[in-house]
């Protein structure tokens, strides 16, 4: 029999770590409420013609597929085989595959509010949180399934959105206690008119693709990249020139020169999402701030206007983006419902609970979910212990019972094993005297009391 494992990029998750992860939802999700936003939930498996061309070349290319049904009776036919190499060469076959798991939450959203557009009140705002697969190469704080959390509003072009979420991105960091937090933001309309100026538009895509990997390649990659793809080295000096620009002003009077408008419309509306987001700002927010960054150019293909993404500076953590997001003017218009505009952004669950664990944030309180376990000693003490135990729970106590009257030890050790700050005992004149003996408050010994002391104490 072989040895039981998990396919690569997958983890098992301890009680500990997800007692953790539920302290970042449940942060999350009061913010998200507070905020407004509505929770919904999209099934794990898209038909496969939903997510396929929204991601671009390489985004596509990690899609996990999922194989029809009843396809070993089938591989001896000759269209099952050539379906198959159609799809190891890049392109899809029905007869092979219809179906896969989802890659992101924002592309389900968008048909999800296509297919229930009659029932939705718009502007409509939404959050979800659930997990996505991608067939990437596992790496640190990269793993193939994952999840995402994120927070949408569609049916508005107001920027006052964008400063919502740039609102709850510094609001959710600050309140998890997460240090040195960047939240860098750009516009796709400035990439757009940086393309123009140096009058390489319709390479786009390649320019947004390379200037992506700076951080993974340095400047000298990406200009290996673009030449590769057929820029200029006057393009190039240009590209790298106005990317490195870090004033608001000055990349405006770039633009006025060559009346690059569209860079100009992508300015205006930094500019207004920002004072707008003055406006919303808290000064609690010590731990974080925004930084204007044309290098910044998020590698999914539907973003249209604002981008944002987050990164924790400390130096002791080694990790990518911790969350990022933007403008889509028209994502819907994918599934056919058009001229409806979105904005929204995504937290990385996994990465934000490595940041944490590895600076040491969590609140020792959330590993623990029993605060007070009662020691089993058998007989007509176990029935008035089941007693108390309901009164307990009765009153919001999360508390056990040993489920067997084994030696006192053994039920101690469990007990410290577990973390279980407060051991209830009970014998023959605890329950004659309607009492307990309680042991876990510092420095005092065990402690006996009566059930409403008890209570009192541990609620």
């Amino acid at each position: 029999m072989s040895k039981p494992s998990v396919p690569q990029g997958m983890r098992d998750l301890t009680p500990e770590v997800v007692r953790r992860r539920q302290y970042i939802f449940s942060t999350l999700r009061n913010i998200f409420e507070q905020c407004g936003f509505q929770p919904i939930e999209t099934p794990s498996m898209e038909n496969l013609g939903t997510l396929m061309g929204k991601y671009g070349d390489e985004g596509d290319r990690l899609i996990f597929k999922v194989l029809n049904n009843g396809l070993n009776e089938a591989a001896k036919h000759d269209k099952t085989r050539a379906a198959l190499e159609n799809v190891l060469s890049g392109r899809n076959d029905a007869n092979l595959t219809e179906r896969a798991l989802r890659y992101d939450l924002t592309i389900p959203f968008a048909r999800y509010v296509v297919m229930h557009q009659h029932e939705l009140q718009f502007p409509f705002r939404r959050y979800q949180m659930q997990p996505v697969w991608r067939a990437d190469r596992p790496q640190k704080g990269r793993y193939r399934e994952f999840w995402q959390c994120d927070c949408d509003i569609v049916g508005t072009n107001s920027l006052i959105n964008e400063a919502e979420l740039l609102y709850i991105y510094r609001e959710a960091f600050y309140r998890l206690q997460v240090p040195q937090v960047i939240v860098r933001i750009n516009s796709r309309k400035v990439l757009t008119g940086i393309a123009q100026f140096c009058g390489a538009e319709e390479k786009l895509v390649d320019i947004t693709t390379a200037i992506d990997k700076l951080d993974k390649i340095g400047s000298e990659g990406v200009s290996k990249e673009l030449q590769q793809r057929g820029l200029t080295e006057e393009q190039l000096n240009n590209i790298l020139r106005l990317i490195n620009i870090r004033d608001l002003a000055e990349m405006e009077a770039a633009f006025s020169e060559k009346e690059i408008h569209t860079g100009l419309d992508g300015i205006k509306e930094l500019k207004d999402t920002l004072a707008y987001h003055d406006t919303l700002g808290s000064s609690t927010w010590n731990n974080s701030e925004i930084k204007i960054d044309f290098t910044l150019a998020r590698g999914l293909s539907y973003y249209t206007g604002v981008i944002v993404e987050v990164n924790c500076a400390d130096e002791r953590v080694q990790m990518g983006s911790i969350g990022g997001g933007g403008r889509y003017d028209d994502l819907t218009g994918l599934f056919g419902l058009k001229n409806l505009s979105g904005v929204g952004v995504s937290f990385g669950i996994d990465r934000i609970y490595d940041v944490m664990e590895q600076l040491e944030l969590f609140p020792e309180s959330i590993a623990v979910g029993t605060k007070a376990m009662i020691v089993n000693t058998g007989g007509a003490n176990e029935h008035y212990a089941l007693g108390i135990l309901q009164q307990l729970r009765t009153k919001g106590i999360a508390a056990e019972i040993y489920p067997e009257p084994v030696k006192f030890d053994k039920q101690m050790k469990y007990i410290f094993n577990r973390n279980i700050p407060f051991s209830i005992i009970i014998e023959n004149e605890e329950r004659e005297t309607n009492t307990v003996r309680v042991k876990g408050f510092p420095e005092a010994g065990q402690l006996r009391m009566g059930i409403d002391e008890l209570i009192e104490k541990l609620a």
